[in-house]
């Protein structure tokens, strides 16, 4: 029987194979060059679309003529990597456009890693150099020690990714504005017909059974990213290089935002916090919610919030992976409220599967694994073809791991998650890295870590269950003490997002099958269990 294959209700559109450059910036720029394409929300710094186009050809020309000439760097070439280690800034499109428009690929490390995170990047990718904000400048040279690079070489291979401001700090680097002005390049890199295919960006998603894989996205599906799309669109994004609330509210006021890309922990904030009141945010008109499960009370509460206070916008949400490029769906305007807490419908050009456990399609209204085929899902793993193997079917499905339904209009939902990674705010946090670092503590034995969800703070929160190496402690105190003494040590270890915040339990043993793999499903009922039990004695009890 031929499976049951869902298709798009949007019609399929075509989608040139040319460069990524090319496609943002056609030669013929519909937009005014003065029009402001990013914006420093703090300062006002602002790149505009002209501004941006030449200074991306410039340091094109200087990671491939300037870099090695005159700062003794690597000389790099098409198909190398510059891994980007930066939060939220006015360089950053900058940096990866330059790179796209030399042929250079990027890899898009998370600002918040260790730098025994960011060596296990930097090392797979085969990056040649770092483009680090000035603050991260310290991480990247701890990095380097780590992989046994020495400080002459390390600062030939780090450039500070800062621009147009007057702090050139720290001093001894390669600063990005020092391989600009020396030259420009006249045209792009070709990409053009079968050479769409190659590798642009290499983004790192976090797996359950390991570090971090390279996720191969080709420059054909980096096409459809959204936040390209505002490029193309002639679109200005204003950057907040971390989200704060007062920031944030007073941010839509000043720059009259209409659109925002958020995740669901941010619309917790925004039903209660009180700058939402304080500040003029009428100006919006919708939200996208991505990254994370976003639950139909909390979108209830702050669409009432907002509409008490005088702003209409809409709440979306969509749906996708960075396997996917990674959008795959996406709720149209007119039914963000009929179909609340629905993840859309399938975008244009993609096909989906739902799949239950024994390989059958799932039957109307019945639950199964999203799988989905179509020209934005990633060309594969870097380096790593069993990986591939397995979350790529052969005729080219790929499996999401999420577990959804589908209604007889195409809107889909999400349900539960078959893989056991765990999702912190939007960020990607693997049970089995935990587990790993958890084992190098000189008091445990054996350690299990599963995510509990968190009604309050709209999130997953990694808590651990461990094994004390000398006997399980005789009483609660100890227990307690241990626990909390494992979740300060593991925080020295891991990026903010990986923190225990779900808390440490000491328990006797971790539940296995007999195979050895960790019994999660066990862990999670029981995590679940405790919480309630917590929750209940947390209630104010009835007087008789």
């Amino acid at each position: 029987m031929a499976p049951k294959i869902y298709t798009s209700s949007i019609p399929p559109f075509e989608v040139a194979e040319h460069s990524i450059y090319s496609h943002i910036f056609p030669k013929n720029d519909p937009f005014p060059g003065d029009t402001a394409a990013f914006i420093d929300a703090d300062t006002g710094n602002t790149l505009t679309r002209a501004v941006l186009r030449r200074t991306t050809f410039e340091l094109a020309w200087g990671l491939r003529h300037v870099l090695h000439a005159n700062y003794g760097g690597p000389a790099l070439a098409r198909d190398d990597t510059v891994l980007v280690f930066s939060p939220n800034s006015v360089a950053y499109p900058i940096v990866v456009f330059g790179a796209f428009a030399a042929g250079i690929r990027a890899t898009l490390a998370n600002s918040a890693y260790t730098p025994t995170e960011l060596a296990h990047q930097y090392k797979d990718s085969q990056a040649k150099v770092v483009f680090a904000h000035k603050d991260l400048v310290p991480v990247a040279v701890k990095m380097f020690e780590l992989l046994g690079v020495d400080a002459k070489e390390a600062r030939s291979r780090i450039i500070i990714a800062s621009w147009n401001e007057n702090d050139r700090s720290p001093k001894g680097f390669i600063q990005m504005e020092d391989l600009l002005g020396k030259g420009r390049l006249e045209i792009e890199e070709n990409f053009d017909g079968p050479l769409s295919n190659e590798t642009a960006l290499l983004c790192y998603s976090s797996g359950t059974t390991g570090k971090p894989k390279g996720v191969e996205l080709t420059v054909f599906s980096g096409a459809t990213n959204l936040l390209l799309l505002c490029v193309l669109d002639g679109v200005s994004v204003v950057i907040m290089t971390r989200f704060e609330p007062v920031v944030f509210c007073k941010t839509i006021e000043r720059y009259k935002i209409t659109f925002a890309f958020i995740v669901p922990p941010i619309l917790v904030v925004l039903s209660r916090h009180p700058a939402v009141s304080q500040y003029k945010l009428s100006s919006l008109r919708r939200f996208l919610s991505g990254a994370a499960p976003l639950g139909v009370g909390l979108t209830k509460a702050v669409n009432d919030r907002l509409r008490y206070l005088g702003t209409e916008a809409i709440i979306l949400q969509g749906y996708g992976l960075t396997e996917t490029s990674p959008t795959t769906h996406i709720i149209p305007l007119e039914d963000a409220e009929r179909k609340i807490g629905s993840i859309g419908v399938l975008f244009p050009n993609l096909e989906a599967r739902l799949v239950t456990e024994d390989g059958l399609d799932a039957g109307e209204g019945e639950p199964g694994e999203l799988w989905i085929r179509g020209p934005t899902v990633m060309k594969g793993y870097l380096n790593n073809p069993t990986a591939t193997k397995s979350s790529i079917t052969p005729d080219g499905w790929f499996q999401t791991g999420d577990i959804g339904i589908v209604d007889n209009e195409g809107y889909y939902f999400i349900v539960d998650r078959k893989k056991e990674l765990i999702k912190y705010k939007g960020f990607q946090v693997p049970p089995a890295e935990l587990e790993a670092i958890l084992l190098l503590h000189p008091d445990i034995s054996d350690a299990g870590v599963v995510g509990i969800e968190s009604q309050a703070e709209a999130t997953e929160l990694p808590r651990a269950y461990v094994v004390h190496a000398k006997g399980f402690p005789s009483s609660e105190v100890e227990r307690q003490a241990f626990g909390t003494s494992v979740q300060k040590w593991i925080e020295e270890r891991v990026a903010r997002h990986k923190f225990l915040r779900g808390g440490v339990v000491v328990v006797e043993i971790i539940p296995k099958s007999a195979s050895g793999k960790i019994l999660r499903r066990k862990l999670k009922d029981q995590a679940r269990d405790e919480v309630a039990a917590l929750e209940t004695a947390a209630q104010p009890k009835a007087k008789l």
